[in-house]
């Protein structure tokens, strides 16, 4: 063995076992110094002679042990545990500043790692697939849209090309209605197609997967395969599942396989209970297929598996140059091919390593400007923090000089302190690891509340990238909030400092400018977020109140499910208007009708329509509603009546319109009694409508934008195959229990159709609230930041005058002993901070202009300008009341001075 590998050795068994060598180390020594003592005393030394020689030889035990362990040890390791020891020391010395230091930093730093984890979850883990970087979602350009739904016609021709990706699959989520043991449930699965499974390369762990010959129609069995949980947890892990019928939809499917653990699909947010075969689509839906619709039903979303050695740029030009076959293999309709070739319609591939979901398109920009808020505060956390360590390392200066003037070195005493930085920074990000999970799962609960379809699912898991970020956020702030101070602290004249002694206050008061930037610059940041969550709980009070078109409050949603009753035009309409009357009879209820497309539920129609004498179709949003629907629901009759029991399927076509559809259709004439023709495309006819009343405009899909044209059609008149309907029933008082309201919608449910299932019960002020979930995440994360701001500005604040002006008593006891009165003291001490608060206010209007801007370029201010004038006013007022709260505290303090102490002092 060398003699480096063995030094080695020894410093290795030296961390572990340093007593025991320490005492080998001693008795070694003992066992050589009595071995000389002998010799010598054999040689006919006296014990006295044989003591001090070999006291002479071996020189001091203490320095033996000394070059020993110096031999033994990591001399870095050594030093940097004295370090850790003494920082530990100088920490619990000061309690307070510890404490404050640590929560303040644990606040900003768990605040960033929750809403890292989300867009962790939602924007960086891959998919848990072999090869996900190999995965494109493909995805249609329409001008300056991008589309990601896809019809079927679209997707089977995708699928049978394979010139750039070796698989192209499709998917779709749907809620069923599953027959188990306990009787029906509804479950969450997914419509897959063929190559699926082979796509995502995943394998089963039971049975086998889907394949291409389950996903063509006509197909003996109905294939189904079960995930993980559903086998689990509904089947008991039996591995004698497979074989097993399942009853899905009323249509019964064999079970063929069993997925493995932790797999959930192309889509991260979902959390299928099984997969079943695309081509099943029409068996689920005879009435109202999807796939029957052809080009017109837009539900797949699409994603394929690169072919080895082509790139996400060669796979998109491939797709644009097959546009134009695909349009034509799909679509009958030749003038719809050339309307959409000359919208640039063309099909196009993205990156989808991570999946695809339509929460990540939604919630994206949010996420990033909530993160931007995380950050504000943890900057404002670190200016806090920089200014207390510059105020306490004004006081350590004579400590520090005296350790310069010994031979200390000014990098050791700097790496000393950024030590101290370094243990403030992982102590707060330990306890933000703690609460962070918390946090974003709780975040991820609220933003998901409104997307319930199939009970979407944010793994908000910390992973290797999350605590890679809380190590980069530590080392960061280790820097940010040390390294100034620690320069400041070790820099200029020893013998300056040393001379200036415990008065080190004069030398801090005269480089006073930099902590005073640092506390103006606070102010302006804590402004700047006030200002920011003032704007969006303006803009989000003002989407509440700007006109829906109607008034939510009050009004209950019962929706039915009539495909069982067959029924179809007047004898539907007939049915609807038998549950009303019943429904309006019960206690509570003012008026009962029926809407086919709830705003804000998913739902979306439109088709295109031609007023009269003109040639240019114009597409409209579509509804149907039964008579009585407006006064019911509150929307306004601007002109023309209601429809009536009169306008049945028999009688004239007839049609409602509201007043954005009025402004497109009849521009210049009175859109009462006028016509407009739509062509049905199952029947090929054109059916003539009149148009009988205008209404007002209510938002229809979308909260954050205007009303669209819409029209309205009548139960009785709709010719589409859409039978089930959801009754809107106005409530006389908002606060009404609902439950009896159920209760009395299930008996007459019962009584007047007794095949259908029971209605279910939704609070349409709950739909537009969920509606506005993101606004009202964004809002109360951006309010509660506010806060914190506050609160982090005051205590900064209050912190860097109260140590000015404990450090300044003495020049404050002379000036009351020479005669200033106590209120010249507290106006002096007061103006200080209201000169460095009045500085960051001026520097936070500024900022704060320039981040409501982003705010508005990227909509999320509704009705709200960025120079809102009440929202300016009331945040710099909250501002002014902690900052002057702040400063009147150690003004009161040292106008209290007993000038004969201070002066003794001095």
């Amino acid at each position: 063995m060398s003699y480096g590998t063995h030094g080695f050795r020894l410093r290795i068994k030296a961390l572990f076992h340093k007593r025991r060598m320490d005492r080998d180390m001693a008795e070694e020594l003992a066992f050589h110094q009595a071995m000389m003592r002998e010799k010598m005393l054999r040689e006919g030394a006296s014990p006295g002679e044989a003591e001090t020689a070999m006291r002479r030889d071996f020189g001091s035990e203490a320095r033996w042990h000394e070059r020993l362990r110096e031999l033994w040890q990591f001399r870095s390791l050594e030093q940097l545990k004295r370090d850790v020891v003494f920082s530990m020391r100088l920490l619990k010395k000061s309690p307070v500043f510890t404490s404050v230091a640590v929560l303040t930093l644990a606040l900003g730093i768990g605040a960033n790692m929750a809403i890292f984890s989300m867009i962790n979850a939602l924007l960086l883990r891959p998919l848990p697939v072999p090869h996900s970087d190999e995965l494109a979602v493909i995805r249609i350009n329409y001008g300056p849209q991008i589309q990601y739904s896809m019809a079927s016609p679209f997707f089977r021709s995708l699928e049978r090309r394979h010139d750039v990706f070796s698989q192209v699959f499709a998917f779709s989520r749907y809620p069923f209605n599953v027959r188990m043991r306990g009787g029906i449930e509804a479950m969450p699965g997914e419509m897959v197609s063929g190559d699926y499974f082979s796509g995502l390369q995943i394998w089963p762990i039971l049975g086998r997967t889907l394949t291409p010959q389950d996903d063509r129609p006509g197909a003996p069995v109905q294939s189904l395969v079960l995930s993980y949980d559903t086998w689990k947890h509904r089947f008991d892990s039996n591995p004698a599942v497979l074989g097993q019928t399942l009853e899905v939809s009323k249509v019964m499917f064999t079970i063929v396989g069993v997925m493995p653990k932790g797999f959930y699909g192309a889509d991260p947010t979902e959390r299928p209970d099984f997969f079943i075969p695309l081509a099943t689509e029409p068996l689920i839906n005879p009435e109202n297929s999807i796939t029957k619709a052809g080009y017109h039903g837009w539900w797949l979303s699409v994603m394929g598996r690169r072919q080895a050695g082509v790139t996400l740029p060669q796979a998109s030009a491939a797709l644009a140059t097959a546009t134009e076959p695909i349009l034509r293999e799909g679509v009958p309709d030749a003038n719809w091919i050339a309307h959409s070739l000359k919208d640039h319609f063309r099909f196009d591939a993205e990156a989808g390593g991570r999946g695809f979901t339509y929460m990540r398109l939604t919630f994206s920009k949010p996420l990033y400007v909530v993160f931007a808020m995380c950050g504000g505060i943890l900057l404002l956390a670190c200016l806090n923090l920089t200014s207390l360590l510059l105020a306490r390392g004004a006081s350590r200066e004579r400590e520090l000089a005296t350790r310069l003037a010994l031979g200390a070195a000014r990098a050791r005493l700097v790496q000393q302190m950024l030590l101290e930085s370094f243990m403030l920074g992982a102590a707060g990000a330990a306890i933000g690891l703690v609460f962070a999970p918390l946090v974003s799962q709780s975040l991820s609960a609220v933003l998901l509340a409104n997307n319930s379809i199939a009970a979407p699912h944010l793994d908000t898991s910390l992973d290797v990238r999350v605590f890679g970020f809380a190590v980069l956020l530590v080392a960061v702030l280790t820097l940010l909030i040390g390294l100034l101070p620690a320069l400041m602290a070790t820099g200029g004249s020893v013998s300056e400092h040393l001379k200036e002694g415990q008065h080190a206050s004069r030398s801090y008061t005269r480089r006073a400018l930099l902590p005073r930037l640092l506390m103006a610059s606070e102010v302006g940041l804590a402004l700047t977020l006030l200002i920011g969550a003032g704007l969006l709980a303006a803009s989000l009070t003002r989407l509440y109140h700007s006109g829906i078109g109607y008034d939510p409050k009050g009004l209950e949603l019962l929706s039915f499910s009539m495909e069982t009753e067959k029924l179809h035009g007047d004898a539907l309409a007939e049915r609807y208007r038998e549950i009303g009357e019943g429904l309006v009879r019960q206690p509570g209820v003012r008026s009962v009708s029926f809407v086919l497309i709830t705003p804000f539920m998913g739902m979306s129609w439109d088709e295109g329509f031609t007023p009269e004498g003109e040639k240019t179709e114009k597409d409209m949003w579509m509804n149907v509603v039964s008579p009585g629907y407006f006064s019911t629901s509150g929307i306004a009759m601007l002109a023309g009546h209601d429809f009536s029991a009169a306008d049945t399927a028999s009688s004239s076509l007839k049609i409602v319109i509201n007043h954005a559809a009025a402004k497109l259709l009849f521009p210049d004439r009175n859109p009462i009694g006028q016509h407009m023709t739509r062509k049905d495309a199952r029947s090929n006819k054109t059916l003539s409508y009149e148009v009988i009343a205008v209404v007002g405009d209510a938002k229809y899909s979308d909260v954050h934008v205007p009303a669209p044209a819409t029209v309205y059609l009548t139960i009785a008149q709709n010719i589409d195959p859409f039978v089930s309907y959801n009754a809107v029933v106005r409530m006389a008082d908002a606060k009404a229990q609902a439950g009896s309201l159920l209760a009395a919608a299930r008996d007459v449910t019962h009584r007047v159709a007794p095949d259908i299932p029971a209605p279910t019960l939704t609070s349409l002020y709950q739909v537009v609230d969920n509606a506005l979930a993101t606004e009202r995440v964004m809002v109360l994360l951006a309010l509660y930041f506010a806060a914190v701001a506050l609160m982090v500005t005051g205590i900064g604040l209050y912190g860097t005058l109260a140590y000015a002006t404990a450090r300044r008593t003495s020049e404050i006891g002379i000036r009351i002993a020479l005669g200033a009165q106590r209120e010249r003291v507290v106006a002096l001490v007061f103006r200080e901070n209201a000169i460095l608060a009045l500085s960051g206010v001026v520097a936070g209007l500024v900022l704060a202009l320039f981040a409501a801007r982003t705010l508005t370029h990227l909509n999320f201010l509704f009705a709200t300008t960025a120079h809102d004038p009440l929202v300016l006013a009331l945040a710099v007022l909250a501002l002014a009341i902690v900052a002057t709260a702040a400063s009147l505290v150690p003004a009161m303090r040292a106008s209290r001075i007993d000038p004969i102490r201070a002066i003794r002092c001095e």
